[in-house]
């Protein structure tokens, strides 16, 4: 069995702007990327970096890298769903009763 890798993709729409603003902005998702995955991703995992407007090209990078450290520490710490062990909490209903 060949060892798990860790793909993360990088998308960013029209909304976030012009051209040369959406490829600002994936090369800022992608820094934060190589920073921050390499300690905090898990092997087998696929991720996905979002680009929003006007927030990834113009907020403060330290406080990027932060937010994705937090964001995947919580992924990491929420429960499988698919673990049989842990039933959670009951799945919501739908149709308004």
């Amino acid at each position: 069995m060949p060892a798990q890798a860790i793909r993360v993709g990088f998308t960013c729409s029209r909304k976030v702007g012009n051209a040369v603003v959406r490829n600002r902005a994936k090369r800022r998702l992608r820094a934060l990327a190589r920073a921050v995955l390499p300690t905090a991703a898990q092997p087998g995992w696929d991720y996905v970096l979002v680009g929003r407007p006007e927030a990834t090209v113009t907020r403060d990078y330290v406080a990027m890298l932060g937010d994705l450290a937090h964001a995947l520490a919580r992924v990491h710490a929420a429960p499988d769903p698919r673990d049989p062990a842990d039933p959670g909490r009951a799945p919501r209903r739908r149709g308004g009763r």
